[in-house]
């Protein structure tokens, strides 16, 4: 397997550290508000990592974070009158709705930043004490970056091109300009830890690097998260990390890439900022997941309505083939007519092709291309008179089921009953165009009636008013169906 590492700026194989055991350190959220689409988009690339490698027989310890304290948790508590700890718990339990929702893995440990201030001190003694931090007279301790080498190794970044620009704010007694702090004095009105150098809590840097290894132990194997942390969030856990413990911080790092909206930032200053729940409120939580693995995780990714209709119309398609599938499987009829070889092969080479591409830096993107691949090879052998009645017609479908669902096991997606998820999708899509479907009922049944009492004036006119609403109506074996146009 193939993932690409941010330290090196290329892809390498990886292999665990210990046979068979991966530690993996997501950063989490900051918890002072709802999640948007670029915390779901980092929850869901790193559950596939997780789920690919767990596929592969290997145990994974997986720890995700919360920081449920840091400057705009205060803030943000003080203007709503309220204790840090109740805002940052409100919005914790709000994490694990969304994330429930989109189908993300509970991390095996999800460690909290109040929880592990005494270890975040130990650190910072062990950085003073080896000449890398220095306290200073307000009761601030600062981590001293020229101290370390190897600063910007993981960024790319150098010293002196950093310096400039860089200034010493008013009242700041640091020494240089790049340094930056690892435990801030007490102000008034803010939640407070006693410490070798007087009251105060931890800057936001230093959490990951005492939870990381208080849970995992350095290296880790894998260290993550969105590619907006590389500098200087990650930068700096590396400094501190490494200057304190003198082994490597992680031999992986991996960062997925940005959301942009209608190919813009996606900011609060350009109101087009979308929460998860902004967005779950329009569309099923799958088609938001499916779309989030439609790019490769390194590349930018463009929210847009369009999109999200797209991928709201191909997963509809996946999930009515395994419907179509499953069907005709259930009968019990078969003749003994075989199958071109050449469709098995075909299956053999999508497998393959799946397999590879997920081992290709977890190319999400390329596996769904083998995915469809699947479902069209399903569709041409329903379609042939002789090959969907044969036994061997029978077994390529169940073969395509069956890697459908393991395949979608490690994607996240493609999971439920198909026909409640298909009706679900209808649904969502009828109350996204204004459709009231009790009321569609309603006037297919009254069209059955109209039919069955031979008014075919009244059947016609209930018909083109559905057609009207944006509702197509298809008379079955079974009766009549509908969907949205």
């Amino acid at each position: 397997m193939q993932l690409y590492n941010t330290a090196t700026r290329r892809k390498e194989t990886f292999e665990p550290r210990e046979p068979d055991r991966v530690s993996m350190y997501v950063c989490g959220i900051t918890a002072y508000d709802y999640c948007h689409i670029g915390h779901a988009r980092s929850a869901v690339v790193f559950d596939v990592l997780v789920r690919l490698l767990r596929s592969k027989g290997l145990a994974v310890t997986f720890v995700r974070n919360f920081t449920d304290i840091d400057d705009k948790i205060i803030n943000r508590a003080n203007e709503r009158g309220v204790s840090t700890l109740e805002l940052s718990e409100t919005f914790i339990q709000a994490f694990y709705e969304d994330m429930d929702a989109l189908g993300i893995l509970r991390a095996d440990i999800e460690p909290k930043a109040t929880e592990h201030v005494t270890e975040m001190i130990e650190v910072t003694e062990a950085l003073i004490s080896k000449g890398h931090a220095y306290p200073t007279l307000s009761g601030d301790v600062y981590f001293r970056v020229r101290s370390f080498d190897g600063y910007g190794k993981l960024s790319g970044r150098k010293l002196d091109d950093m310096r400039s620009g860089a200034r010493i704010a008013p009242g700041e007694e640091k020494e240089d300009p790049l340094d930056f702090a690892l435990w801030k004095a007490a102000k008034p009105g803010e939640p407070t830890w006693d410490s070798p150098w007087g009251p105060g809590r931890p800057g936001w840097h230093l959490e990951c690097s005492a939870m990381s290894d208080k849970h995992l132990g350095l290296p880790l194997d894998i260290h993550g998260g969105g590619q907006d942390l590389v500098f200087p969030h990650h930068e700096n856990e590396v400094a501190q990390s490494e200057a304190a413990t003198g082994k490597q911080m992680a031999r992986f790092w991996v960062h997925n890439g940005f959301v942009q909206v209608n190919s813009e930032k996606m900011s609060k200053s350009l109101n087009n900022f979308s929460t998860i729940r902004d967005i779950m409120a329009d569309y099923l939580p799958e088609v938001l997941r499916y779309f989030l693995i439609t790019k490769h995780y390194r590349s930018p990714i463009d929210f847009t309505l369009d999109n999200m209709d797209e991928a709201e119309k191909n997963l509809r398609r996946i999930y009515t083939a395994r419907a179509e599938a499953e069907a005709w499987i259930a009968r019990d009829k078969w003749s003994g007519a075989q199958l071109p070889a050449e469709l098995s092969a075909e299956l053999d080479d999508l497998e393959k092709g799946f397999a590879g591409a997920m081992d290709d830096d977890v190319n999400t993107a390329g596996a769904l291309g083998h995915v469809f691949g699947a479902v069209r090879l399903a569709g041409r052998v329903l379609e042939n008179k002789s090959w969907k009645k044969a036994a061997e017609g029978r077994d390529l479908l169940q073969r395509v089921l069956h890697d459908l669902a393991a395949w979608g096991e490690v994607l996240g997606v493609f999971q439920a009953d198909p026909v409640t998820f298909l009706a679900d999708l209808k649904a969502c899509r009828a109350r996204r165009k204004g459709i009231d479907a009790d009321h569609v009922e309603a006037l297919l049944v009254e069209r059955q009636e109209a039919r069955k009492s031979k008014d075919f004036a009244r059947s016609d006119a209930i018909r083109d008013e559905l057609a009207a609403m944006g509702v197509e109506v298809m008379d079955t074996p079974q009766g009549p169906a509908w969907d949205v146009s």
